[in-house]
């Protein structure tokens, strides 16, 4: 199958090793894999800010970039969901239709079209997952707590798949880090607090690598680990299904 490989502005200028072990990946599992190199933002920072109106050269861009390909996949659930609620063009609505429904988040993809049962990956350590807010309200990558429901996570059905790896059981499995997109810049402070609770969660319950599937709230606690010295490395779930 031909895969355009969409890689989000945060992770091209500062976590390409994600782009990387995601494209890696997906090889791995015979996936023809191209990366589009006119691809920039998908206009998720302007619409998560009240100005969609202002994303439709994005939109325009986004379709002339994946409209070939029979899947999209992305190491970020953030703007996967972006583009499957808010990707429309008047002029291009048929070839818009095949880019949403077509766009995947790359766990789901890995477990939902790949099917994926095996994984030759090594790593001994112990990992705490951080699911975030809109990979599972918006993506249903796992059950919300919330409901009265059979729980599951397809980012831990695959990290389950990894020899030596040791999943953590955290007191609040699906509590918002606080990141929440412009929400940091506009409520600062409340939004360091979420991250600190957050992060207390997985320093409580023993926390080695702390992973998910959206470099942006891995990197807004990846900034409050930093800040208070604590002893915890963040990873995407790309890097540590990609290691060997």
């Amino acid at each position: 199958m031909k895969v355009g490989l969409f890689i989000p502005c945060y992770v091209d200028q500062f976590y390409p090793q994600v782009g990387i072990a995601t494209l890696q990946l997906l090889e791995k599992f015979g996936c023809e894999v191209s990366y589009p190199a006119k691809q920039t933002c998908c206009g998720q920072p302007m619409a998560n800010s009240g100005y969609e109106h202002l994303t439709h050269d994005c939109n325009r861009l986004f379709i002339s970039n994946f409209s070939e390909y029979d899947y999209i996949v992305s190491p970020s659930g953030s703007c996967v969901l972006h583009i499957k609620d808010h990707l429309h063009d008047d002029k291009r609505e048929v070839e818009a239709t095949h880019v949403r429904t077509h766009i995947y988040e790359l766990t789901e993809f890995l477990t939902d079209i790949l099917k994926v049962e095996n994984l030759e990956a090594h790593f001994p350590h112990r990992v705490g997952v951080h699911q975030s807010c809109h990979g599972q309200r918006g993506l249903h990558v796992a059950q919300m707590s919330e409901l009265v429901a059979p729980p599951f996570s397809k980012p831990e059905k695959l990290l389950n798949m990894v020899t030596g790896l040791e999943l953590v059981k955290l007191d609040r499995l699906d509590e918002c880090c606080g990141f929440g997109g412009t929400f940091c810049v506009a409520e600062e402070a409340v939004s360091v607090r979420m991250g600190i609770d957050r992060v207390d969660d997985h320093v409580k319950n023993g926390t080695q690598i702390l992973t998910g599937g959206d470099m942006s709230c891995l990197m807004h606690l990846e900034g409050v680990i930093r800040r208070r010295q604590l002893p915890i490395k963040v990873m995407h779930i790309a890097e540590i299904l990609n290691s060997k």
